[in-house]
């Protein structure tokens, strides 16, 4: 660590004001200061800050090495600060740690390749916020690796249901129809016999839009 990060570090800890945050962000990337400072002028203290902060030093450390002009345009955009303004306001109001860790992926990978447009990016905004900590869980088991030993024959619904234990059946079945309604998954076969090899892979039920999401959650 360097002297620098470890000046910070009580700063990024204790983030409960919107001076506190800014401070941190100016302090590690200057040249996104401005953005953030208007999009935090109007935003509450307190918990939902403190969360904001959080996600901010998390982007901050993500591009603090980034020496890219097209990136620094950017972010001086109107587009970015309206996305900026999006993602932040569901980050204040997200409990969920590991769904705040998808708005930072989110923001790094807006800054760092800029180029999407801003309904394409919005509509992935709206979908994580539609998003509970369960369908991330089965998301990923959607995309476990096969069993390398099936047995000889199985359903969908079956392999869910070894795969996530801990959440009910009928959750597992509500979960998925709701990923389909996202276009995040097309699986609407659960309990269609096949042979366990086919009950096994289920990576085929991830849309191309879910693939996407997919990718966020994998670098979260």
């Amino acid at each position: 660590m360097t002297e620098k990060e470890n000046e910070l570090l009580p700063i990024a800890t204790n983030m409960e004001s919107t001076i506190d945050v800014l401070a941190f962000v100016s302090s590690a990337v200057p040249w996104i200061g401005s953005p953030v400072s208007n999009v935090l002028g109007g935003m509450s203290l307190g918990r939902k800050m403190g969360r904001v902060g959080e996600v901010l030093q998390g982007i901050s450390n993500d591009i603090k090495s980034l020496e890219s002009e097209v990136s620094k345009n950017y972010v001086k955009t109107e587009d970015f600060e309206d996305i900026l303004e999006q993602a932040l306001k569901r980050v204040g109001e997200e409990r969920s740690e590991d769904k705040r860790k998808l708005y930072r992926v989110f923001l790094s990978d807006a800054i760092t390749s800029p180029g999407e447009s801003y309904d394409d990016q919005l509509r992935l905004l709206r979908t994580f916020e539609e998003l509970a900590p369960d369908h991330l869980h089965v998301l990923k088991a959607l995309m476990q690796e096969p069993d390398q030993n099936p047995g000889s024959m199985g359903s969908p619904s079956q392999t869910l249901n070894e795969r996530l234990p801990s959440i009910n059946q009928n959750r597992i079945e509500d979960i998925v129809n709701q990923l389909n309604d996202l276009r995040v998954t097309n699986q609407t076969s659960l309990k269609v016999m096949m042979t366990g090899r086919g009950a096994q892979n289920l990576r085929h039920s991830i849309t191309p839009y879910g693939q996407r999401i997919i990718e966020y959650i994998n670098k979260a």
